[in-house]
Formats: structure tokens, sequence, C-alpha cells
């Protein structure tokens, strides 16, 4: 019977979580990339687009798709409403990772995902690595990455927890800053996780 550990990465947006999950596939192992996996639950899931229409209207789904500036101005300004689609949505997503996880055949599975400490996923993991960078760094990557300003960057930061909420609950934390280097930082943490 294998072992296959079940390590989550995660960061605030624009650390650079999804270059180190990058870095990781490219040495041999297996990512989900957890917010993806919400979204394409979110389009594909009759329940999910169901619920989606009883909560926020016959507006939500358009021609049989979600539609998504909609959903987002409802969702942004009512944590409630929030609240229940995270609820509906998280454990589908929680329920295909371990299915992802059960079918890989390396002893070592990655999740990628924004949001593990905020939602508590964490817990559901043997490992968890925190991926952090300077804050100034991190605006500037986001800003250029999605084209908008630094004040809707700084307002995205506010909806997650600080590093300094996050680093005692990480077991890893990777630094991508420039002028360090991810890899071997990478390497070292596969190093420690394969040897458990």
């Amino acid at each position: 019977m294998k072992t296959t550990l079940k390590i989550g990465i995660t960061g605030g947006i624009g650390s650079g979580k999804s270059t180190v999950a990058k870095v990781i596939e490219t040495l041999g192992y297996p990512v989900f990339y957890a917010d993806q996996a919400a979204k394409d639950i979110m389009e594909s899931s009759p329940a999910v687009k169901a619920a989606l229409t009883e909560w926020l209207g016959s507006d939500a789904i358009l021609d049989n798709q979600l539609n998504k500036p909609y959903i987002a101005s409802r969702i942004f300004s009512d944590a409630q409403l929030k609240g229940k689609i995270n609820n509906l949505v998280h454990p589908l997503v929680r329920e295909a990772f371990r299915d992802f996880a059960d079918q890989s055949e390396k002893e070592l599975v990655f999740m990628e995902a924004a949001i593990l400490f905020e939602t508590g996923s964490y817990q559901n993991m043997d490992k968890n690595i925190l991926v952090v960078a300077d804050e100034k760094v991190r605006i500037n990557r986001v800003t250029i990455r999605d084209n908008v300003t630094k004040e809707a960057v700084q307002d995205r930061m506010k909806n997650q927890w600080s590093d300094q909420k996050k680093i005692p609950l990480a077991n890893f934390i990777i630094e991508n800053n420039p002028q360090v280097l991810i890899t071997p930082q990478v390497l070292q943490t596969i190093t420690h996780l394969t040897s458990v």
C-alpha cells in the first residue's frame, strides 16, 4: 500500500505560489490547482448552477454559462453570500483533490490554493508550504500581470490573511523575492518531505 503525502502550497496574491508549483511539476510531481478546479466545478456542476440561480436569480447563468461579472459584483459586496458559495464549492474541490491524490503513483502530491489557511483546508494536508514575497514586489507583480491599479491589488490583499498570521501554520517557507533563487529552496523542501 503506497503512502502519498498531501502537501499544500499557498501564499498571498502575487507571492509566486504558481511559479513554485510549476517548478515542482518540472521535478515530476503532480500539482492540483484548487482555484482552477473550483472554476471548473462551478462551470460544470448542475447542482452548483442550480444553487447559484436560486441565490442570485436567473442572471447568474446565461446560455448555460456562468455570468462571471454579475456573480463577482454580487459576492464582492456580500460576505454572507460569498460564504454560502464557498461552503458549496470548497467540499467539492476537496473531494476532487482526494481523487487526484488517490490516482497518483508519486509519494508526494501537491495542492496549490490561494486561501488554504483561510478556509481551514490546510488541516487536510500532511504538510504545508507558504510562499512569501515583499509586499511591494507582490503589488508590482499583480499590477503588471492583471493590468490593475495598486489600490485594486491592496483591496484583494485585504481579503487574505497576512503572512504573519500564516507563517506559524506553515511547515516550510519559500521566499520568492528578486535575487533569491526558488529552485534550490524547492529542492531542499522536497528533500525534507521525501525523507519524512
